[in-house]
């Protein structure tokens, strides 16, 4: 079966500086999940955040299912992510320090087909290093292409 990518958060490799990945468990409510198989998500302008020695995804937008029935529902409230204590204790001393962000990178469902976060330790590019960063990748694609302009 194999896993099965929702959505992704293109943006953050633009902005960020990923240093170390890790996997979490998303706790999500009433037809959630519906909505994730179906694609309604979105991970621009989300990150993690510490409440009471626990981590929630804050500010993702998870769209309602189309076919449910939902009263009042914020497709944007804080969701729990599952961690191991050990876990949380090492990602609450990497995030006291200055400038490390805890950012969403994926959502998926993994091979038994429960839904999972991929979190990214992250810190803030300078505009500087954007900046740079676009000019190698140009410089790499104008060698490409006078590469295989040669060719022929």
């Amino acid at each position: 079966m194999g896993i099965k990518v929702v959505a992704q958060n293109k943006k953050a490799f633009h902005d960020y500086h990923v240093l170390s990945t890790l996997e979490a468990g998303i706790k999500l409510i009433g037809d959630e999940v519906k909505a994730l198989r179906a694609g309604n998500v979105s991970l621009i302008g989300a990150y993690a955040t510490f409440k009471q020695a626990e981590l929630y995804l804050t500010n993702c937008n998870i769209s309602p299912y189309a076919q449910a029935y939902t009263k009042e529902y914020d497709p944007t409230h804080s969701r729990k992510l599952l961690l191991h204590k050990r876990e949380l204790n090492k990602l609450i001393g990497e995030v006291s320090q200055k400038g490390i962000t805890i950012i969403p990178l994926k959502i998926y469902f993994n091979e038994r087909g429960i839904a999972k976060v991929e979190l990214g330790l992250c810190k803030h590019k300078k505009a500087a290093d954007k900046r740079s960063e676009l000019r190698e990748r140009d410089i790499s694609r104008e060698t490409r292409r006078e590469l295989k302009g040669g060719r022929e």
